[in-house]
C-alpha cells in the first residue's frame, strides 16, 4: 500500500487525479497583497492578468511542515497487522524552494509519534512535470512489487538522470524579480530572442542556448534534450504549458519528428509553474 504526495508545483497527469494514491500539497502565491492557494481552485487566466498588471511581480511561499504532516495523516488506511504503508513525497527543487525542508521536518514529526509508515522525501532537483514524472516512476516501482528501499534507490537514480528544459514566451517575470535588467528584456523582446533554459545537476537553472522565435527555439530545445537522452523508446517525456496548448502541440510534433518515445504527456500548468514560466511558457522533462 502506498501514497505519493507531490507539492503543487508538480501538475498531476489526468490518470493521477483520478487515483486517490496521488495528491498535491499546495503552495501559496501572492501578487500585490492578493493571496492565491495553488489548489484545484487556481484560476490561471486571472493569475496571469494580475501578474501582468503588477509592478513588482508574484511571490510564493512553501507549505509549512504542518501541511505535509496533515497530508500524511489524512490518508491513513486500515492496514493489515504487520503491514506498513509507503509514503513518497516529491518536492520542488530544494535549490528553488523551502518545500523540501518543510517535508523533511514533517516526516520527522510523524516518525516521532508513529511507526506505521515508511516515508521518504525526494528532492526532485526539478519542478513542474519533472516532479510528476518522479511520482509516476515511484508508482511504477511499487506496482512492480519492489521493496521500499529498492523504490527509493531506483527513483533516486532516475532523478540523477532526469533533465528539465524550458522556454519563456515573455521575460517580464524575470525582470520584475530582479533576474534580468529592463534593458536586456527590451533587447530580447525587440529581437524576438527566446532563451532555452535547463536544469543543473543540483537543481538550479542555467541558460543552454537561444534562438529567434519560438519555432526555432523548439528545435533548439529538442536538440538539447536529445543530446542527453538515450533509449527514447523506453522513456516517458512530459510537456507542461502555460495557457498555450497550441505551442505545446508544436513542441510535441517537433520531438516526434526526431525521436520515438514510449509516451508523451501534455498538461496545463498549475499556479507555481505559471508563476515561474508566465503566459506562453513551456517546460519539457525526460
Amino acid at each position: 500500500m502506498y501514497k505519493i504526495i507531490i507539492d503543487s508545483c508538480g501538475e498531476l497527469f489526468p490518470e493521477m487525479i483520478e487515483d486517490d494514491r496521488f495528491f498535491n500539497v499546495p503552495l501559496t502565491l501572492e501578487v500585490d497583497g492578493h493571496e492565491v492557494i495553488d489548489d484545484e481552485t487556481f484560476d490561471q487566466l486571472d493569475f496571469i492578468k494580475r501578474v501582468k498588471e503588477s509592478p513588482t511581480g508574484p511571490k510564493s511561499s512553501c507549505p509549512a511542515p504542518g501541511k505535509y504532516l496533515e497530508a500524511i495523516k489524512k490518508h491513513v488506511k486500515n492496514l493489515v497487522p504487520g503491514e506498513k504503508e509507503h509514503v513518497y513525497i516529491v518536492t520542488l527543487s530544494a535549490a528553488l524552494s523551502g518545500s523540501y525542508n518543510s517535508a523533511v521536518v514533517a516526516k520527522e514529526m510523524y516518525e516521532d509519534e508513529h511507526d506505521d509508515k515508511d516515508i521518504y522525501v525526494f528532492n526532485s532537483r526539478s519542478a513542474s512535470i519533472g516532479q510528476t514524472l518522479i511520482g509516476y516512476m515511484a508508482a511504477q516501482c511499487e506496482e512492480a512489487g519492489m521493496k521500499f528501499e529498492e523504490v527509493v534507490r531506483t527513483v533516486e537514480e532516475y532523478i540523477s538522470s532526469q533533465h528539465t528544459f524550458f522556454i519563456l514566451e515573455t521575460l517580464e517575470t524575470l525582470r520584475k524579480n530582479g533576474r534580468m535588467s529592463a534593458f536586456k528584456e527590451k533587447i530580447a523582446n525587440t529581437l524576438n530572442i527566446k532563451p532555452v533554459m535547463g536544469s543543473t545537476d543540483d537543481g538550479n537553472i542555467q541558460k543552454l542556448t537561444q534562438a529567434r522565435g519560438m519555432d526555432k527555439a523548439f528545435a533548439k530545445m529538442t536538440e538539447c534534450m536529445l543530446n542527453v537522452t538515450k533509449n527514447c523508446s523506453e522513456k516517458v517525456l512530459a510537456i507542461s504549458h502555460c495557457n498555450c496548448l497550441e505551442s505545446a502541440l508544436k513542441l510535441k510534433a517537433e520531438v516526434e519528428k526526431r525521436a520515438s518515445f514510449k509516451k508523451i504527456q501534455l498538461v496545463n500548468m498549475r499556479g507555481v509553474s505559471t508563476m515561474y514560466a508566465n503566459d506562453g511558457g513551456l517546460i519539457m522533462v525526460v
